[in-house]
């Protein structure tokens, strides 16, 4: 039988730390998700991210330990540790995949490429128990500071999914602009769409999308954002992130990971 090598003091460490984070990321999707499964409209849409989330935290624990205690080779039997390293080969890939796309949604929200532009589009976000989240205030605290600093600018705030009293998310972010003195008239309402794509595809049918526009959206989603838009016609997107939640961030990312892979496996 094969004796196996004790593991080095650097390998031990690192797959502390791995499993450190992918407990991290764990605890925050399990904080993070049910809330909002409980408290949106779109109760059916956050339960499948949730559940994918859940798959993602899986594997990458599962990748941590095998760093940490070789979990897919101890065996002395040798069918045992080519099908242990046919799985680890599939884990390490994976991984890999979500760090990749990780990174991806990451640098998208650190491009800030705002100017001047006749309109700012706000992207909405659905509402928790009809009112709205941390990063909804956020991307409202973005739109109010550009219409400081470009007072010719309009603001169109969208999203529909009305709450059960028939508010919807344009409807929120509105009446809270309005309440901090943001002027009627730099207000435009999309209140009719229920996706970032119908956001874009009914905008478009308002402004002009061959024109300059500022696109508001939280950092973890501008990167999709941008490229809904330009897929919407919108041919100069300039970009204006919200920061977001940091105690939200990892079920956050992983959400628009999820979306992205969505997207992509659609597009084929």
């Amino acid at each position: 039988m094969k004796t196996e090598s004790p593991a080095s003091p650097f390998r031990l460490v690192i797959g502390d730390i791995l499993i450190l984070l992918a407990l991290l990321l764990t605890a925050d999707v399990l904080i993070v998700m049910p809330k909002k499964v409980h408290a949106v409209v779109l109760k059916a849409d956050y339960q499948e991210i949730f559940r994918y989330e859940l798959i993602i935290c899986a594997v990458l624990l599962l990748f941590a330990l095998d760093v940490r205690f070789n979990l897919f080779t101890r065996s002395g039997h040798t069918g045992l540790r080519v099908a242990g390293w046919v799985l680890r080969i599939a884990v390490v890939l994976f991984t890999l995949v979500i760090a990749f796309f990780c990174g991806k949604v990451i640098r998208g929200g650190l491009i800030n490429t705002a100017a001047g532009a006749d309109h700012a589009i706000v992207l909405g976000l659905a509402l928790e128990d009809g009112k709205p989240t941390d990063d909804l205030v956020s991307r409202l605290n973005t739109a109010q500071a550009y219409l400081q600093e470009y007072p010719e600018a309009q603001l169109i705030l969208t999203g529909g999914n009305a709450d059960g009293s028939g508010r919807t998310e344009a409807d929120v972010m509105h009446d809270i602009l309005l309440e901090r003195g943001v002027a009627e008239d730099r207000m435009i309402l999309e209140d009719r769409s229920n996706s970032t794509k119908e956001n874009f595809r009914n905008t478009a049918q308002m402004i002009d999308p061959r024109k300059p526009v500022v696109l508001i959206s939280s950092d973890y989603h501008m990167d999709r954002a941008v490229r809904t838009a330009e897929s919407a016609g919108f041919s100069d997107v300039l970009r204006l992130p919200a920061p977001s939640s940091f105690r939200n961030c990892g079920a956050n990312i992983l959400s628009e990971v999820i979306l992205e892979l969505n997207e992509l496996t659609l597009r084929k």
